[in-house]
């Protein structure tokens, strides 16, 4: 045993190691700031160029324009593994909010996932422009074999049509759509290659804590970072979902890759296709097209008054981002582990300079996400000395090798005022997304985020470790997702003969005609449409139930249709 009488010195030669381990942690931390800043300098000179001399001599698209251009077909890809708790709510979500028509739904669902395909299947019996793609052998595998099992069911689907899709949009089981998302699309095709629209988490409440720090990052990463990454390299990641590849460009990587343009040996297919299309020299774009949004908050951190209100925001995909620790640490493990590990092993570091930088920006993390935690137990021990100190615990310590107000000090002093600057930063963009209860909320929720990243860093690491000694496949690792009720998603209820177009079960003329034989008659507008044949009574059916919320429509009700579309 170690007597009493060394206790005091090791706790000096600790305390000299401490100094020491803050010195380099310091220096990474100062690097890692003078990158952040770098990308912020980037994003706010560019915001005042575009100010002063863009803005004013462009006329801004308008929503107009949007609905006046052609609808060309498109199609929507949407890969499903264990999704039967959200899939039919947000296929209903969709085809109830999309104001285009043109376009085909196809959901992948896995041999073996019996719970998503039944709820498919009766989604499909509902909406005629579904299709349900079976991928032929039992999941998880990976999302990009799905994927790609959709894209040769929609080739096929080309060669049985009169005009091919324009455009392929991909979308998860748990995304918010708005309305414009589809005539963004096909106003910029065939003319952009690849479409990226911003991600943003639906609002949480104050408290959840862990879902908040998927607000605070993603309302900062699409609003700053992905611009600065764009207008650097002209290379869009994708982001897996809001994104949409034009048939040229999707047909080009299925050419190169015998039918699979999504990379099966990556679990992050969406940003390494962003990359090979950029090394195609195909054109990319982050769109930033703003639109209106409807918010529902209660004030003062759900103690004041609920308000109804309006925000005006980038056209973008919304969805709910777990709310577990361990949820949303291993979903980001797969995220580090695709984009840091499995990318580094694949892309290398090919591309420009800013390519080079912007690879070198998405792989750091998989370093400094442990040195936030280590400077946050320094800060412990420090705290700790200090208090030991103050009660004459510790009276035995050596002179410090820093010479006090010497560099040490400056660089955290630095340190100190860049950290300031990225948690204004955060705030600046969580207000102006969610209002200044969040912005408040975006520090804590920091250190937060910083132990989620921390604890996914070493899940890729490990997980990819193993990968390389034992040769394991790494397969789709599933993170169990939320979808928004009806009452937080404020949809207005459809009239009968709206609902069927949006099912596209009848056409305009079809329903025009209806409409005209229902004012001379006032007979119910379903029951015209069964007599001539367009639509079969479990339709109407089906779309009755739908309108009145699940609760089922008896004899008379289907034959007292409202006499209104």
């Amino acid at each position: 045993m170690i007597s009493s009488l060394y206790w005091p010195y090791l706790v000096a030669d600790y305390y000299h190691t401490l100094e020491i381990v803050s010195a380099v942690v310091g220096v990474v931390i100062l690097l890692s700031s003078i990158d952040d800043l770098f990308v912020d300098l980037w994003y706010w000179v560019r915001q005042i160029y575009r100010s002063l001399f863009i803005r004013r001599r462009y006329t801004p698209l308008q929503a107009s324009q949007l609905r006046e251009a052609r609808e060309q077909p498109l199609a929507i890809m949407v890969p499903a593994w264990l999704e039967y708790d959200v899939i039919a709510a947000m296929l209903e979500s969709m085809v109830g909010t999309l104001e285009y028509k043109n376009y085909m739904i196809f959901v992948g669902t896995y041999a073996n996932d019996d719970k998503t395909k039944k709820e498919v299947e009766r989604m499909r019996r509902r909406y005629r422009q579904l299709v349900h793609v079976g991928v032929p052998h039992d999941g998880p595998t990976c999302k990009a074999d799905c994927l790609n099992w959709i894209v040769q069911a929609i080739f096929k689907q080309n060669q049985s049509q009169p005009e091919p899709f324009a455009g392929v949009i991909l979308h998860d089981s748990e995304d918010v759509l708005h309305p414009l998302e589809l005539k963004y699309y096909n106003y910029l095709l065939p003319r952009i290659d690849f479409i990226q629209l911003p991600v943003t988490s639906l609002e949480r409440e104050w408290y959840e804590l862990v879902a908040g720090t998927y607000m605070d990052e993603f309302a900062e990463w699409h609003t700053k970072d992905l611009v600065v990454r764009e207008s650097m390299s002209k290379m869009v990641p994708s982001a897996g979902v809001g994104t949409c590849f034009s048939r040229k460009a999707l047909e080009e990587l299925a050419a190169e890759t015998n039918n699979q343009p999504f990379n099966t040996d990556t679990l992050t297919e969406d940003y390494d296709i962003g990359a090979r299309l950029a090394r195609r020299g195909m054109k990319q774009i982050f769109g930033k097209f703003p639109v209106e949004y409807v918010t529902k908050r209660t004030s003062l951190f759900g103690f004041g008054e609920e308000k109804v209100s309006t925000i005006r925001m980038p056209l973008g995909i919304r969805e709910y981002f777990p709310n577990t620790f361990k949820t949303a640490y291993r979903q980001k493990a797969r995220w580090t582990l695709g984009i840091g590990l499995q990318g580094w092993a694949q892309v290398g570091w090919e591309g420009s300079l800013a390519t080079k930088y912007l690879l070198f920006r998405d792989r750091k993390g998989l370093a400094t996400s442990f040195v936030a935690i280590l400077a946050y137990l320094l800060l412990l021990n420090f705290l700790i000395f200090l208090v030991a100190d103050k009660m004459g615990w510790w009276k035995i310590y050596y002179p410090s090798v820093f010479p006090p107000g010497g560099w040490l000090v400056t660089l955290m002093g630095i340190n100190a005022v860049a950290l300031a600057l990225r948690v204004f930063q955060r705030s600046y963009f969580v207000y102006h997304m969610y209002g200044w209860e969040h912005a408040l909320l975006a520090f804590p929720r920091m250190v937060i985020g910083n132990f989620i990243n921390a604890m996914a860093a070493a899940r890729a690491w490990r997980l990819f470790i193993v990968h390389l000694v034992t040769g394991k496949r790494l397969a789709w690792d599933k993170t169990m997702h939320d979808f928004p009720s009806t009452d937080q998603l404020s949809q207005q209820r459809q009239r009968l003969g709206e609902l069927l177009m949006s099912w596209q079960a009848i056409d305009e003329t079809k329903l025009a005609f209806a409409l005209e034989e229902q004012k001379r008659g006032g007979r119910p507008l379903g029951k015209i449409l069964i007599e001539q044949g367009w639509l079969d009574e479990a339709t109407l059916h089906e779309a009755i139930l739908f309108q009145q919320g699940g609760a089922g429509p008896g004899p008379a009700e289907l034959s007292s249709e409202p006499k209104t579309p």
